[in-house]
């Protein structure tokens, strides 16, 4: 089976790519800092550049790739910060690599998918698709934004022979939770904002550099089920808090759910999880 992973160079992408090599495919990794793909080498893996918002870079790694069994889109990041103090461009940013990036992408394999009458699209969305945090606004915009074209395209594509499968993950321990949590200090100095948002971000660095939330191999074995099934699931929801985050917001009243979330901007609590 010949597989590109995108948002190969660190995280679950990374994982992802080196597990399916390890499974006995041809695996091709993408990201734009191909000198962090390097050691996926002595996998089998093969390195490739990819900007998912430069249409030519696109056509560039496909014609690397050539025709291929499965797609996997891992790539995308997390800009935190108050909607007012969030850029439009950053917010167009979001958008071009979180979504745009990834459709673009699926547009220019479907087409030898479909001839083939097989393939596998893999859509790595997130439980931020399904219910909002504090300071989260364009990035859960985004990953709405995913499950609603993942939705679509299944549909769409079904009488073709290519299954279109969500992976919805929860809390997972990787660099992009520290990330986020920088840009939300760096959108949220000096504004109205800025006493919860550096609480929040304090809890997220806290979360996503301890014990309490999975591990990246937690996500690559619902990846590999999702590529590998005979009959993939239409989404697979997995991760520390996932199934919980998602029946909560689906019960409690809005605003109770609003008051809950909002806590996570409490310096108190910020504070009190210093202390775990």
């Amino acid at each position: 089976m010949k597989i590109l992973v995108t948002g190969a160079s660190s995280g679950i992408g990374y994982d992802a790519a080196k597990t399916l090599a390890r499974k006995g495919h041809t695996v091709f990794a993408a990201a734009r800092r191909v000198s962090q793909m390097e050691s996926l080498k002595e996998f089998g893996v093969t390195p490739v550049f990819l900007d998912v918002s430069d249409e030519a870079a696109i056509d560039a790694c496909l014609a690397v790739t050539g025709p291929l069994d499965a797609l996997v889109n891992c790539a995308g990041y997390g800009y935190f910060g108050a909607i007012e103090n969030v850029s439009m461009e950053e917010a167009r940013r979001q958008m071009e690599v979180n979504l745009f990036g990834l459709a673009a992408l699926c547009k220019k394999v479907l087409p030898g998918m479909r001839s083939q009458g097989h393939g596998r699209i893999v859509n790595i969305s997130s439980v931020a698709g399904k219910a909002c945090l504090y300071f989260g606004g364009w990035y859960h915009v985004s990953k709405y934004a995913v499950e609603a074209f993942s939705d679509c395209l299944r549909m769409e594509m079904k009488p073709f022979g290519v299954d279109v499968v969500l992976i919805e993950p929860g809390a997972t321990r990787t660099a992009w939770g520290l990330i986020a949590a920088d840009h939300l200090v760096e959108s949220s100095v000096g504004t109205p904002y800025e006493e919860p948002a550096l609480a929040e971000a304090s809890l997220m660095r806290k979360g996503f550099s301890g014990k309490f939330f999975s591990e990246p191999a937690v996500v690559t074995r619902a990846i590999c089920r999702a590529v590998l099934a005979k009959r993939p699931r239409a989404r697979y929801r997995i991760a520390s808090g996932s199934s919980t985050m998602v029946f909560w917001h689906a019960v409690l009243p809005a605003r109770w759910w609003d008051a809950a979330v909002r806590l996570l901007g409490s310096p108190r609590l910020a504070r009190w999880a210093e202390k775990l």
